[in-house]
């Protein structure tokens, strides 16, 4: 449900909440048809009991009658009295036919006819058999005897007619799974409903069933609740679409305009059109002068930006100006100086300030768009002038580069031009006419590259070893831990290397 969107909790809100009143509508109309469908099952019994008590004793009088000939036969097979006494009772039956026959099958009084596989009864024993147009009644007696009622169907279906004016109806004689139909109840379409019921008639376990038609599902009733369902629905639809216009779609405009604004320019209501909700207008006149102050703000922010431009090349310019006065005093006492350590000294100081001085430089120059310093840049200019202030006797110093192009800050810069310094210098100190190689390349890591200065003069060497702890073991230390990585020197090849972080690639 939470991220469901507004419209869609409305419109199902409104459903839950309209759905009680439709079910009550819903239970009234099937209440009345509950109601129809007790009437009719009443009647139903009515007519059932009425009609099974007619077959019934006409039945067993029949049966009663029979048992009584038979008896007088097997005495007498020639008692006419009592085959006439019992014509007279089946002939205002009128279809139904009757005989009672010797062992032989002679028939000794009624009608010669003959049932399909009728077997040999017991004394006494009744039985009725399903036929395909009726149905037959035989009971057993002494020596191989029987006697025999048929009953067609129609004699039946008159028998099982309810008096009176009674409605559409019908009826069927069963047992179990043996079925007669005496009358077949008309058919009320794929809708139809009827009722139905089971009258034990006590003669081998026949029982007559009655049905009448139940209430009827009529068009009428269809319609009623298909309307109950439509304005169920149209209820609920109608109370989402005047929350969606009232309140949700203007709520998604205004969304839509303050998720697409611009800080600096002014949300304007007239482009929204008319909006219905007079709470939706206030908050829309509220963002609106939001809009205002951050125009005003981001007016002010952009005036003191650019006042802190001007200051911030104002220092810059500043310093660049004090690292050329300071390069260009040292190199006015370096020509002064009265020996060649003196020299060397302000020449090993000049080399710093100018690899300052270039960091500062191209920091300066990427000050506008502050993406970095570009290494491959600065170690180029860096190299140049190392070689240009060389001492004499390092002539034949030699510097390559093989530097990808990579951006670092300017902490990472400045610590990385005096390390390449200091290590060229010490190469320098140990051959003067070594050759350097310096290498810059990425890492494994997107965020690393690796820095390699390798030269002949590295290798392990007791001047090497005293250089390192007479003067520079401990700047280049430093300058390692300025860089938070570890520096490693192998002493085999000559080279060192350390892991520099960068901030990306031209």
């Amino acid at each position: 449900m939470a991220r469901m969107p507004t419209g869609a909790k409305v419109f199902l809100i409104l459903v839950g909440a309209l759905l009680p009143l439709a079910l009550i509508a819903l239970l009234t109309t099937l209440q009345t048809t509950r109601i129809a469908d007790t009437e009719a099952r009443a009647r139903l019994h009515a007519i059932a009991d009425e009609s099974s008590g007619v077959v019934e004793n006409a039945l067993t009088n029949h049966v009663g009658q029979m048992s009584q000939t038979l008896a007088a036969l097997e005495q007498n097979p020639g008692d006419a009295p009592s085959c006439t006494q019992l014509a007279g009772t089946f002939a205002a039956q009128g279809s139904v036919r009757f005989a009672i026959a010797d062992r032989g099958g002679r028939v000794l009084c009624g009608q010669r006819f003959s049932l399909p596989g009728a077997p040999v009864l017991r004394p006494s024993e009744l039985r009725a058999t399903f036929l395909p147009d009726g149905i037959a009644i035989r009971i057993g007696g002494n020596a191989g005897m029987s006697a025999t009622a048929y009953y067609p169907v129609s004699a039946l279906a008159a028998l099982a007619r309810p008096s009176g004016f009674v409605p559409d109806y019908g009826a069927a004689l069963v047992r179990h799974e043996q079925r007669l139909a005496l009358r077949d109840l008309a058919t009320a379409g794929p809708l139809g409903r009827s009722e139905k019921v089971l009258s034990n008639l006590s003669i081998d376990n026949l029982d007559l069933e009655m049905s009448i038609p139940g209430a009827p599902i009529t068009s009428p009733l269809i319609i009623t609740t298909a309307l109950l369902v439509l304005m169920w629905i149209a209820a609920a639809t109608i109370g989402w679409s005047v929350v969606n216009i009232l309140l949700i779609r203007p709520l998604r405009t205004l969304r839509t305009s303050v998720g697409n604004y611009t800080p600096g320019e002014i949300l304007d209501m007239k482009r929204f059109g008319a909006i219905p909700a007079q709470e939706i207008r206030d908050l829309g006149e509220t963002f609106q002068q939001i809009t205002r102050t951050v125009q005003l703000h981001e007016a002010d922010l952009a005036a003191g930006l650019i006042r802190q431009t001007k200051l911030t090349r104002e220092v810059h310019h500043r310093v660049k100006n004090n690292l050329q006065v300071i390069s260009s005093l040292i190199n006015f006492h370096a020509r002064a100086a009265r020996s060649a350590e003196a020299s060397e000294a302000y020449a090993s100081i000049q080399r710093r300030v100018d690899a300052l001085a270039v960091v500062h430089r191209h920091h300066y120059t990427e000050l506008e768009e502050n993406r970095g310093l570009e290494l491959r840049s600065v170690i180029g200019e860096l190299a140049a002038n190392i070689r240009a202030t060389a001492p004499e006797q390092a002539a034949g110093l030699g510097i390559t580069l093989e530097i990808e192009p990579l951006l670092v800050n300017q902490d990472v810069a400045i610590a990385v031009a005096f390390l390449i310094t200091e290590l060229v210098e010490l190469a320098v100190s140990c051959n003067p006419t070594t050759h350097v190689r310096i290498s810059i390349k990425g890492g494994e890591e997107p965020d690393r590259a690796i820095l390699r200065v390798s030269s002949s003069a590295l290798v392990e060497s007791a001047e090497l070893e005293g250089l390192l702890e007479s003067r520079y073991g401990r700047v280049i230390a430093g300058l390692a831990r300025q860089l938070r990585t570890p520096l490693h020197h192998d002493p085999l090849v000559g080279a060192y290397e350390a892991s520099i972080a960068i901030t990306g690639r031209p």
